[in-house]
């Protein structure tokens, strides 16, 4: 193998350590946190029933959280503006569930409907382990509490209820209008007070807001992207529901067994949980102490062991101040509730603490962000999101053909050289010294710079790499069709062979472009089995991607398209009359002569 082919390896080697070490981080498991005493022993502070250690940290067993049923006496309250439906309860003063009803101002049908081309909406925790701003874990104020409804108003609610006559708690949530230049329509503001009814001071206390359960995206979703996740104001971190899982590790070495739960330690500005497509974002006016991330089982029918029964479910941490007699301290923020769309996250009025990076883009993010903004301006003018992959395909394709072409003109090169470089390998093999001063002489001859392949080539990467990194998780494609595929953000199965193989039209034709572009680009070596390797990797890559979403290997299938063309004009160029090269030190010089192609 020669060192072109060596240098482009360790540098995709590099960009793969890269993405593994840059991407998104995980927490580790740690310990909860020792909780605020919710008992003082000097006679003068009471205990308030239910601020114990069991309202702090979640029970160690089981290994999962339950899906818990609502109630069937609790009184719903729904609040609407047009972009969502929130479904309030009673049970627990909180927020059930969020129903997407948006629709498009042209085509009249729901923007994200519950099933393709479905009229019933998406809904965000329509199965949970609690609702939505719910106290978790908190006897007599939990989801199992009754609460008193106050008021309600179009775009109000605000529930109350007594604790042992001793701690008064009100709950009050505002919906954000349709259109708003300080606030987005799918954020809506809560307040939580407590009042200390009693003559004498109530202990500090610490409460667990949830964020509600994330679930898989539909039947095939493994859950690689259902993660909890948080902003401490430096940096922000995401914890997988695979951290939660029981794990195998690497033949052996770092095998665990399941997590009953993850705590993160605050101080922090938000909080999250989220799956491929939608989101639960809280950010509270203080910091929250911490977040406490569990699984939930949302399918009992099957067994404990099968990742895709599974969801995740994320409780931030607030600490509440001991109160004085009559003493009031209210607890305020808003929760975003609604689809992971870039443009509408970076919205700097309605967010100002880079909720956006809730998006995970990874170490590409900067990319990633510059394309989906690019992706989005020219749908806006399309109204078709596969159109838009592919212009914003042919526009990246086309900014870096500078680079492209310089690349390839240096394979040309060194694939024309090839023959002179065996003989100098030949003819030196037992002087490595030697053989390293006669190639390089040969380079400098031929003005041929042998990294020059791999420069340019690397410029583009990130650009590519992000494009790859945003089309996973772009909420806008999901049930977005085109041409045969109902959905861009699912593979376009058009049959299934025998009940088990799956006929993906997209990865095929992104695969035929792939053998193409190997018979067509010079190659650099003229080793046997090399040039074997190199033939059978489209098929490998075939398979690989094979189940890649219609957005994905659009994205290819198109890059690959562009790249044939380019590659059929760079082969009809014409090379100048390359000088006559020194084989090697005192030896005799050939001309390298091309010979005519056959008619």
């Amino acid at each position: 193998m020669d060192k072109k082919n060596f240098t482009i390896g360790g540098i995709l080697l590099v960009a793969a350590f890269a993405l593994l070490y840059f991407g998104p981080k995980s927490t580790p498991p740690a310990r909860p946190r020792p909780a605020p005493p919710a008992v003082t022993t000097n006679g003068s502070t009471p205990t308030i029933a239910g601020a114990d250690s069991t309202a702090l940290t979640p029970p160690l067993n089981p290994a999962f959280a339950a899906v818990n049923r609502d109630s069937a006496e609790a009184t719903l309250t729904k609040l609407a503006n047009g972009i969502i439906e929130a479904h309030f309860t009673d049970s627990g003063g909180a927020l059930l569930e969020v129903a997407f009803i948006q629709r498009d101002a042209k085509a009249q049908r729901l923007v994200y409907p519950e099933s393709v081309g479905g009229e019933k909406p998406a809904i965000f925790n329509a199965l949970h382990a609690d609702p939505i701003l719910a106290l978790v874990d908190f006897p007599k104020l939990d989801r199992a509490a009754r609460y008193q409804r106050v008021s309600q108003t179009a775009t109000e609610v605000i529930y109350r209820t007594v604790l042992d006559e001793r701690l008064e708690v009100t709950r009050r949530y505002r919906l954000s209008p349709e259109k708003s230049d300080t606030s987005d329509p799918y954020q809506i503001s809560h307040e939580i007070t407590f009042r200390n009814l009693t003559d004498q001071t109530a202990a500090p206390m610490r409460i667990a807001l949830s964020l509600g359960t994330a679930a898989p995206a539909n039947a095939s979703d493994t859950g690689l992207q259902l993660t909890t996740g948080f902003n401490n104001g430096d940096t922000r971190t995401f914890i997988p529901r695979a951290e939660l899982e029981a794990g195998s590790g690497f033949f052996g070495i770092g095998a665990h067994g399941s997590k009953p739960f993850i705590t993160s330690p605050g101080p922090l500005v938000w909080t999250t949980v989220k799956n491929q497509f939608f989101t639960s974002i809280l950010t509270g006016k203080e910091p929250a102490s911490g977040l406490i991330s569990r699984r939930v089982k949302l399918v009992g029918t099957l067994p404990d062991d099968d990742p895709q029964a599974y969801g995740i479910t994320g409780a931030a941490q607030f600490d509440v101040k001991a109160l004085g007699p009559k003493e009031t301290v209210t607890l305020a923020g808003t929760v975003y509730i609604g689809p992971k769309e870039y443009r509408r996250l970076a919205n700097a009025n309605a967010f100002k603490q880079d909720e956006d990076k809730v998006m995970d883009f990874g170490f590409f993010k900067f990319f990633s962000q510059i394309l989906l903004t690019l992706m989005t301006w020219i749908h806006g003018w399309t109204l078709n999101w596969g159109v838009a992959i592919i212009l914003t395909t042919l526009t990246l394709k086309t900014i870096f053909i500078p680079f492209t072409l310089a690349a390839s003109r240096s394979a040309k090169r060194m694939a024309k050289i090839q023959p002179e470089l065996q003989a100098l390998r030949e003819k030196f093999k037992d002087n490595p010294q030697k053989q390293q001063m006669a190639t390089m002489e040969l380079f400098k001859t031929r003005k041929i710079n042998p990294v020059g392949g791999c420069l340019p080539i690397l410029l583009t990467m990130p650009f590519f790499f992000g494009f790859f990194t945003m089309l996973q998780s772009t909420a806008e494609l999901r049930f977005q069709p085109f041409l045969w595929a109902p959905d861009l953000s699912s593979t376009d199965t058009i049959a299934v062979l025998f009940g088990l193989l799956p006929i993906n039209i997209m990865p095929l034709l992104m695969g035929v472009t792939m053998v193409v572009q190997m018979h067509l680009t010079p190659s650099p070596s003229v080793d046997n089995a090399q040039m074997k390797m190199m033939k059978f990797m489209p098929y490998i890559f075939i398979l690989f991607c094979y189940n890649f979403s219609c957005a994905l290997s659009l994205y290819s299938f198109i890059n690959g398209l562009f790249t044939i063309v380019q590659q059929l004009v760079i082969n009809k160029m014409k090379e100048p009359d390359e000088p006559i090269a020194i084989v090697g030190p005192g030896q005799k010089t050939i001309k390298n002569v091309t010979p005519p192609k056959k008619r």
